[in-house]
C-alpha cells in the first residue's frame, strides 16, 4: 500500500513543525557551525574554494571526516567538544575526492582522476586516522562516485559513476563508457587491491540500460547492496558476498500537487504535475528489508521528496509534496528553483537514538534538514533543522546524540557565506527554529525576503513586514502574530495599484499611517527602470499615492536608496523619516542621509547621520523607528560569519535634529549606540551570523523585535532570524 499524506496529515505535519514540544520532549538543535575553510593548508590562500560534501565519522565519534572536491583534499573536524568544533587539518588527494568512509582506524577515500568523460579513471585511497598519510591506493578502472563500508568492515563498495557531459546533447544518455560498481575487501580497514570485483549492472534499467551511471551506495546487516542509477531513474540490490545483482526495479514517478512550478517571483503554491521521475540520489537502509530514497532529480526527474521501498521494489511510502510545503511554510522555498526541481531532496541519513529510529532529509535548494520519526509505516515529520548553504550529506552520531551535516556551496567569490560543517544535538528542550513561520491551512502562505517591521498600534504582539524586489511579482504586508512560538503569519495583503499587482516595486521599508493604512518606502534602481518612492496605501492593499524623490536628490542617486520609514507626530504635523541605506554621490564617505517628507506640505529635508567604520566591505542604514522622542536606527556591514563587525541600534533624539533643505549643507546628528545585535545573531540557531539584519521595531506595548532578510533563498541559507530584543539594559 502506498502511504501519502492526506490534507488532515499534512496540516499536522506542519503544526509539528511550527509548535512546541510537549513536556519533555526531545528535539535536535545546531550547536555549532565550523567554516571549514579553517582547514586549509598554511600554504593556501584563505580566499581559496573550499567545500564539505560527503562526511563520515570515526567509530568514537569525535572526528569527522569529509571529502573536499574543490580543494582536491580530505578534511578533518575535532568534534570532542561539539559545541567548539576544531580544525583538524586537510590531506591533499592527488585527485578529486568524490566520498569518504571509515573503517577502523583507516579512512577510505574514493578519488576522480579522470582525463575526461571519455577517459574515465580514479582510484580508492585508504588514509591512516592517527597519522593522515595515505598509506596505500587501488586503482579503480573508471570515475568513482558514493563509497560505503559493510557494516561488519569486511567489504566495501563503491559506484563507479563515469558520469555524463552535461553539455553533450542536452546531457541526454547514453554517454559511455559505461559505470558499474565495485567491490573490495577490507582487513583492518586496509583495502585489498587484488580482490577488486566489478559488478555489470547494464541491461538491468529502462533508461538507457547500456549506461548505467551508478550514483550512491549503502549497505545493510545482511551485506546486501542497495545501488541508485540516478540518471537511469532505477535501483538495483547486490549481494556484497557473491557479487551478484538480486533485485532491480524503477524508482518510478510520482504526481505532485499544491506546489509552486513557476521562476517567476512569486509564491504560488496551487500547482500540479504528473509523472515526475523521481531519479534517486542518496539511498539508504532504514533495515534489512526497507529502504529511502532522497529523489532529487537530473535532467528529466525530480519528484521533490523521498520514497521508502522495500527491497523488492514496493513502495511502502512516497512523501510527495508535504516537505516542499513544509520548507515553504518557514520561508526556505527557492523560487528560482520552482520551474526545475524544487527543494531537490538530495542527502539522507537514518539513525536509532534510543529506541527512535529517525529519517534525516536533506535539502539542497532549500538548505534545510527535515526530521522524521520512523514509524514502520508513514514518518512522522517532527522538525525541522537549519542547515548552512546546501546541505550534501549528513551522519549521525547516536553514542553522542549527534547528527552532522556538511554543506558543499562556497560563497567567497563573492564575498558570500563559507561552507560549514554544522553540528546539531538531541535533547530536551523546545525546537529553536524556525523563528517564524506562515500560517497552517489549505491557503499555504509563501513568504521570504522579510526587509522591513512596523507594529500594531494598539495590539502588543502585532506586527507587520513587507517583502523586497526579490519577489517583484508579489509585493505583500505580512501580518505577524509575534506571541506564537515560533511568530507566526497569519496573513498577506498584495500590494496593488488600480486593481492589478503593483509593479516595479523594491520595498524595504515600512510603517503605519495612522489611518488605517501604511506608507512603504522603496529603494529604487533606476538600472531597472524602479523608482525611488514613496507610496501610500489603504487598508486593502491599494496604492493610493505615489511621491517620487525631488530632481535635487535624484540627480545624486544611486541603486542604495531608502531601507527604512518611519512617522512622527499626527495629522497636518505628520512627518516621515527614511533612511538612506548608502552614501549618495554628494555625501562624504561615511556619511548617510535621513531623509524628511512632510505629507500635508510635500517639503523635503534632511540631515547627515555618521557612519561606523569597517576595515571590510560597506557599511549602511537597514531600518528606522520612531518611539519616545528618538529615532532608532539599524546600522550595519554587509559581512557575514566571523568577518561580520557591525550589527548595531543607535538613538537619535528628535529633540536634537533640525533638518535642513535639500541641495545645502546639512546638519550631523548625534548617534548613541544602545544595542549590538551580533550576540543575538550568534546565539539566535548558533549558526553563522547571517549579513542582513533588515527589520526592527517596537510594538505596542515597548517590547522590540527584529528580522533578517533571507534573499528569497537564492545564495543564502534561507534562514530567517526573527527574535525579540532585549533592550532593558540599554533604556
Amino acid at each position: 500500500m502506498i502511504h501519502r499524506f492526506s490534507r488532515v496529515a499534512l496540516t499536522a505535519a506542519l503544526l509539528g513543525s511550527v509548535a512546541l514540544p510537549a513536556g519533555a520532549a526531545e528535539v535536535f538543535n545546531r550547536i555549532a557551525a565550523f567554516p571549514v575553510a579553517s582547514n586549509l593548508p598554511a600554504d593556501k590562500d584563505p580566499a581559496t574554494e573550499t567545500s564539505s560534501e560527503i562526511i563520515t565519522a570515526t567509530d568514537d565519534g569525535n572526528t569527522i571526516v569529509y571529502s573536499d572536491s574543490p580543494l582536491g583534499a580530505i578534511g578533518f573536524v575535532d568534534i570532542t567538544d561539539g559545541k567548539a568544533p576544531r580544525a583538524g587539518g586537510a590531506v591533499m588527494m592527488g585527485g578529486e575526492p568524490t566520498s569518504v568512509a571509515v573503517a577502523g582506524t583507516k579512512v577510505l577515500a574514493a578519488v576522480n582522476t579522470s582525463e575526461s568523460y571519455v577517459k574515465p579513471s580514479g582510484k580508492l585511497s585508504v588514509i591512516d586516522l592517527a597519522t593522515k598519510k595515505i598509506e596505500a591506493s587501488c586503482e579503480l578502472g573508471g570515475q568513482p562516485d558514493s563509497i560505503a563500508v559493510s557494516p561488519d568492515k569486511t567489504f566495501a563498495a563503491i559506484a563507479i559513476e563515469n558520469e555524463r557531459d552535461e553539455e553533450l546533447n542536452d546531457g541526454k544518455l547514453p554517454q559511455m563508457p559505461a559505470g558499474d560498481l565495485v567491490i573490495v575487501s577490507l582487513k583492518d580497514g586496509v583495502a585489498d587491491c587484488d580482490s577488486i570485483r566489478h559488478v555489470d549492472v547494464t541491461g538491468l534499467a529502462e533508461i538507457a540500460p547500456e549506461d548505467p551511471e551508478p550514483e550512491f551506495v549503502s549497505i545493510n546487516s545482511l551485506g546486501e547492496i542497495a545501488l541508485t542509477l540516478q540518471e537511469n531513474n532505477h535501483i538495483i540490490i547486490i549481494d556484497g558476498k557473491t557479487a551478484k545483482v538480486t533485485a532491480n526495479f524503477s524508482a518510478g514517478s510520482v504526481d505532485l500537487d499544491g506546489i509552486d512550478t513557476e521562476k517567476d517571483g512569486k509564491l504560488d503554491f496551487t500547482g500540479a504535475l504528473k509523472g515526475v521521475k523521481r531519479e534517486p540520489d542518496t539511498v539508504k537502509w532504514l533495515d534489512d528489508n526497507r529502504l529511502v530514497i532522497a529523489n532529487e532529480g537530473d535532467y528529466e526527474g525530480g519528484s521533490r521528496g523521498f520514497t521508502i521501498f522495500d527491497k523488492s521494489g514496493k513502495v511502502l511510502f512516497e512523501s510527495g509534496a508535504s516537505f516542499e510545503r513544509i520548507v515553504a511554510a518557514a520561508g526556505h522555498f527557492p523560487d528560482k528553483r520552482a520551474d526545475k526541481k524544487g527543494i531537490e531532496l538530495e542527502g539522507l541519513e537514518t539513525a536509532t537514538f534510543g529506541d527512535q529510529k529517525y529519517i534525516f532529509v536533506l535539502s539542497e535548494r532549500a538548505s534545510v534538514i527535515g526530521v522524521y520519526k520512523d514509524t514502520g509505516g508513514e514518518p512522522e515529520f517532527v522538525q525541522m533543522l537549519p542547515s548552512g548553504i546546501s546541505p550534501e550529506s549528513a551522519v549521525a552520531i547516536p553514542g553522542r546524540n549527534l547528527l552532522v551535516s556538511a554543506n558543499e556551496v562556497d560563497l567567497v567569490k563573492d564575498g558570500g557565506a563559507r561552507s560549514h560543517v554544522m553540528v546539531y544535538e538531541l535533547g530536551e528542550g523546545e525546537a529553536a527554529y524556525p523563528m517564524i513561520s506562515s500560517a497552517v491551512g489549505d491557503q499555504l502562505i509563501g513568504w521570504g525576503a522579510l526587509s522591513g517591521l512596523t507594529a500594531d498600534a494598539e495590539k502588543p504582539g502585532m506586527l507587520y513586514a513587507i517583502n523586497d524586489s526579490f519577489y517583484s511579482a508579489q509585493p505583500e504586508i505580512f501580518t505577524i502574530d509575534a506571541t506564537a512560538r515560533p511568530a507566526r503569519i497569519t496573513a498577506a495583503l498584495p500590494i496593488t495599484r488600480d486593481g492589478k499587482t503593483a509593479e516595479k516595486l523594491d520595498i524595504e521599508g515600512i510603517t503605519l499611517d495612522g489611518q488605517g493604512g501604511y506608507w512603504l518606502a522603496s529603494e529604487g534602481n533606476s538600472e531597472k527602470d524602479v523608482p525611488h518612492a514613496l507610496y501610500h496605501v489603504d487598508g486593502k492593499g491599494s496604492i493610493t499615492e505615489q511621491v517620487l524623490l525631488p530632481e535635487v536628490l535624484l540627480k545624486n542617486e544611486i541603486r542604495f536608496g531608502f531601507e527604512g520609514v518611519t512617522m512622527v507626530g499626527t495629522g497636518d504635523d505628520a512627518t516621515l523619516w527614511m533612511a538612506v541605506q548608502r552614501e549618495w554621490k554628494d555625501d562624504e564617505k561615511g556619511m548617510v542621509k535621513l531623509v524628511t517628507y512632510k505629507p500635508s506640505s510635500k517639503e523635503w529635508a534632511a540631515v547627515h547621520y555618521p557612519l561606523d567604520k569597517s576595515e571590510k566591505g560597506w557599511v549602511g542604514l537597514s531600518e528606522i523607528t520612531a518611539k519616545d522622542g528618538a529615532l532608532y536606527i539599524v546600522e550595519r556591514d554587509n559581512q557575514i560569519g566571523d568577518a561580520a563587525k557591525i550589527k548595531k541600534l543607535y538613538r537619535v533624539s528628535l529633540a536634537d535634529l533640525t533638518p535642513a533643505a535639500l541641495g545645502g549643507e546639512l546638519p550631523l546628528v548625534t548617534k548613541e549606540e544602545v544595542h549590538d545585535f551580533l550576540p543575538d545573531l550568534k546565539s539566535a540557531t548558533n549558526g553563522y551570523v547571517v549579513d542582513k539584519l533588515e527589520g526592527f521595531t517596537f510594538d505596542a506595548a515597548g517590547k522590540a523585535y527584529a528580522v533578517t532578510d533571507n534573499d528569497g533563498v537564492d545564495d543564502s541559507s534561507g534562514e530567517t532570524l526573527f527574535f525579540p530584543v532585549d533592550m532593558t539594559a540599554t533604556n
